[in-house]
C-alpha cells in the first residue's frame, strides 16, 4: 500500500493531462498503479516459495531433539527451526502476542487446542481425511474421534496425539516404597519430617496443579477465598521446606546421589532417563486416590497443531505425517532429553520396536493401571491467582 500512495503522489504532480510523449496521466497511472499492486503478488508468492523449505515449531523437549528433526531436515532438504518451553501458557501467550506469523506448529498438553487456541484463532484445523486414518492405528484410547484432538462441536480435527503419560511425583523406592508413596498420595508431602528431603521440579503451571493437590483440592474447579488461602499457605510451606528447585536434570541428579528422597512434579517424563540409566529404583508414582472425582494423579497427552499463520508452510502437515511411522514415532519416545510412552504403540509395527529395557524406563509395566488413576491435564480457571501466589512463594525460598 505504500508503494501505490508513493505513485499516486508522483502522478499527482503532474499539471497536464499528458506529457510531452502524449501519454496521459490516466496511463500513468494505470502503469503505476498496476506495478504497486503486482508488488505485493510478487513478493507474496516469493515468499510462499520461499516457505516451501522452512518449518518453525514451538514444542515440549524433544520434538526439538536433532534425532527427530535431522531426518526431516535431510529428507525435505529443509530448514527446521524449533524452540523448546517447558509451560503451556507461555507458549500460548506467544501465539497471542503476534508469533502466529513465526510457528507453523505448536505442540502443548491436551485441554489448549479445544478449549483456548482454536476458539482464539491460534491454530486451524487439519484434513479430516488426510489426518483421521492415523488415530486408528494408535493406542485404543486414541481412536478417532478423539476427544482432546476435536473442536467443542466435533466437527473440526484440531491437532495430532502422540507423547503422553501419568505426571505426579518420583520417589527413590530405596527410601520411600512405592507402596507407601501410592497409599499416601500428595498426603505424604504434609509430613513434617520430609523437610529438607524432597526437590521441586520447575515446571510452574504442573506445580500449580500439585500444590493445590497437596492442598487437598481439585486444581480444576474455579477457587473461592478459604481455599486459595489454604492454596498460600501450602505453597509457603512446600517451597520453604524443599531441599532444592530445579530441572529434570538436577531432580535426577539429587535422586541417584541421596540429597532427596523424593520429589513432587514428575513422571514417566522425568525420571525415564535415570531409569534408562541403570536406575530402577527411582520410580514415578501416581497415588491411588485425590480430590480430583477421586483421582490420585494427572495425565498429559500433547497435541500438535498446525498455528494459523498467514503464510503456513506446507511443511506443516508434512511433519505431523513424519512423526507418525512407526519408526519416527519410537524416535519421539526416545528422543534425547526425556522418553515417554506415545499413542502410535498401539500399532505392532511400533510397539515391537521397544526394547524390554525402553519398556522398563517407561515403566509401561503400570502405564495402564496409572493413567487409570490420573485425571487428565485441564485448565485451572483461577490459574493467574494461584500462579502469582506460587511465585511469591517460590521468590520468599530464594
Amino acid at each position: 500500500m505504500q508503494r501505490f500512495r508513493r505513485a499516486e503522489a508522483s502522478a499527482a504532480a503532474w499539471t497536464e493531462d499528458t506529457d510531452m510523449t502524449g501519454i496521459s496521466k490516466r496511463d500513468v497511472l494505470k502503469i503505476m498503479g498496476g506495478a504497486a499492486l503486482a508488488g505485493p503478488f510478487v513478493n507474496m508468492q516469493s515468499a510462499f516459495a520461499a516457505r516451501d523449505k522452512e518449518l518453525n515449531i514451538l514444542c515440549w523437549e524433544g520434538y526439538n531433539s536433532a534425532q527427530v528433526l535431522d531426518p526431516f531436515r535431510s529428507e525435505k532438504s529443509a530448514n527446521v527451526k524449533a524452540e523448546s518451553l517447558t509451560n503451556d501458557p507461555t507458549m500460548i501467550n506467544r501465539l497471542r502476542a503476534g508469533e502466529t506469523k513465526v510457528w507453523d506448529l505448536i505442540n502443548v498438553n491436551n485441554p489448549w487446542a479445544r478449549k483456548i487456541m482454536y476458539p482464539e484463532g491460534l491454530i486451524k484445523p487439519l484434513p479430516k481425511d488426510e489426518f483421521e486414518p492415523f488415530f486408528e492405528k494408535m493406542l485404543p484410547q486414541f481412536k478417532a474421534p478423539y476427544r482432546w484432538a476435536m473442536s467443542d462441536d466435533g466437527k473440526e480435527l484440531l491437532g495430532m496425539a502422540q507423547r503422553f503419560g501419568p505426571y505426579s511425583f518420583v520417589v527413590n523406592t530405596d527410601k520411600v516404597s512405592r507402596k507407601t508413596a501410592e497409599e499416601q498420595g500428595w498426603e505424604i508431602f504434609n509430613d513434617p519430617s520430609l523437610k529438607g528431603k524432597y526437590g521441586i521440579l520447575e515446571s510452574d503451571d504442573w506445580n500449580v496443579f500439585n500444590i493445590f493437590l497437596i492442598a487437598g483440592l481439585n486444581p480444576f474447579k474455579e477457587h473461592d477465598a478459604a481455599e486459595l488461602e489454604k492454596f498460600t499457605e501450602t505453597a509457603k510451606r512446600i517451597f520453604g521446606g524443599a531441599k532444592l528447585v530445579g530441572d529434570i536434570a538436577a531432580m535426577n541428579q539429587a535422586l541417584v546421589s541421596g540429597e532427596i528422597d523424593l520429589h513432587m512434579t514428575g513422571g514417566t517424563y522425568s525420571v525415564s532417563p535415570a531409569r534408562a540409566d541403570g536406575h530402577p529404583n527411582l520410580r514415578a508414582v501416581t497415588p491411588l486416590k485425590g480430590p480430583i472425582d477421586g483421582k490420585g494423579g494427572v495425565a498429559w497427552i500433547e497435541i500438535t497443531s498446525t498455528v494459523n499463520n498467514p503464510n503456513l508452510s506446507p511443511l506443516a502437515t508434512e511433519f505431523l505425517k513424519h512423526v507418525q511411522d512407526p519408526a519416527v514415532a519410537h524416535t519421539v519416545a526416545f528422543a534425547e532429553g526425556t522418553f515417554n510412552p506415545v499413542a502410535q504403540m498401539g500399532n505392532k509395527a511400533c510397539f515391537d520396536l521397544f526394547t524390554k529395557e525402553e519398556l522398563d524406563a517407561i515403566q509401561y509395566d503400570s502405564l495402564e493401571e496409572e493413567m487409570s488413576r490420573s485425571a487428565e491435564y485441564d485448565i485451572v480457571p483461577d490459574y493467574d491467582k494461584a500462579l502469582e501466589i506460587l511465585t511469591a512463594a517460590k521468590r520468599a525460598k530464594g
